[in-house]
């Protein structure tokens, strides 16, 4: 995968925007970040991925997943996104804009599934 087939993926769903975080590409939901591409241009910085199931995640498939020192103390994994296919990103994605999104918005996405 690349930032551009997630934002293509992602700008399908309702309220979700292009933006840009730390100086690098994002996209936002209601003006809360959904993600962002980190400064390697291949990373994605995935919010709300909690402590003991990123733990999993690195352990189980670290040529996908990992975490820096930076964010060892924040709920946020990093996916390489030239090592990531479709499957393994889109159910975090959307997990996160389930959370950002208004009620109005999921309402819309599950009438058009």
């Amino acid at each position: 995968m690349t930032f551009d087939d997630v934002r293509k993926l992602a700008l399908t769903w309702p309220e979700v925007e292009d933006g840009t975080s730390y100086g690098t590409p994002a996209l936002k939901v209601r003006k809360k970040m959904l993600a962002r591409l980190k400064e390697d241009g291949d990373s994605l910085v995935m919010p709300d991925v909690p402590v003991d199931e990123r733990t999993m995640l690195v352990e189980s498939q670290p040529k996908i997943f990992y975490f820096t020192d930076h964010y060892a103390d924040y709920p946020i994994v990093l996916i390489r996104l030239s090592k990531a296919k479709r499957a393994i990103v889109e159910p975090l994605l959307r997990r996160r804009w389930l959370v950002l999104c208004s009620k109005a918005a999921r309402t819309q996405l599950d009438a058009n599934l």
